[in-house]
């Protein structure tokens, strides 16, 4: 369970996020845990996802905010970045994060992150390889995975 003062900190990102929501992510925390979110990204029109709604689920440790959340996709998406468990590789919530970091940055890193596939530092090294040395492709099966996979507006 978490302590008060974790507890604290997250209801005023809730309420932050509420009031200056990050455009293209939605944020529901469960009712009876306030430690777990379901989340949905909307991906940019100018995406390789484009069209494309891609969820994931946000857990807060109970000794928050000096532990780093953990987020899992729990929609699949063909990136270098974000495994087959859903893992995403983003430096905020390893070794760069800081308890000074709120959850509303993270979230727009996670959406900077989706919308931007890189090749460096991934977590998928032969769809990193694909990106760097055939984008062509890279982009059409990025396309594909949207189509079957993601929930699309």
């Amino acid at each position: 369970m978490a302590n008060a003062t974790s507890l604290r900190r997250v209801q005023r990102e809730i309420a932050d996020i509420r009031n200056n929501p990050v455009a293209g992510i939605t944020v529901e925390p469960k009712e009876d845990n306030l430690l777990e979110w379901k989340c949905s990204i909307k991906a940019d029109p100018a995406s390789p996802y484009k069209n494309g709604i891609f969820h994931f689920n946000l857990s807060l440790p109970t000794n928050y905010p000096f532990k780093a959340p953990t987020v899992t996709f729990t929609t699949k998406i063909y990136h270098p970045g974000i495994n087959e468990e859903g893992a995403i590789c983003v430096p905020i919530l390893r070794d760069e994060w800081k308890p000074a970091v709120t959850l509303t940055t993270v979230l727009a890193v996670i959406q900077e992150k989706v919308n931007n596939p890189s090749p460096d530092d991934p977590f998928e090294p032969e769809i990193a390889a694909l990106l760097k040395n055939d984008k062509v492709k890279f982009l059409a099966t990025a396309k594909e995975w949207v189509k079957k996979y993601s929930e699309s507006r």
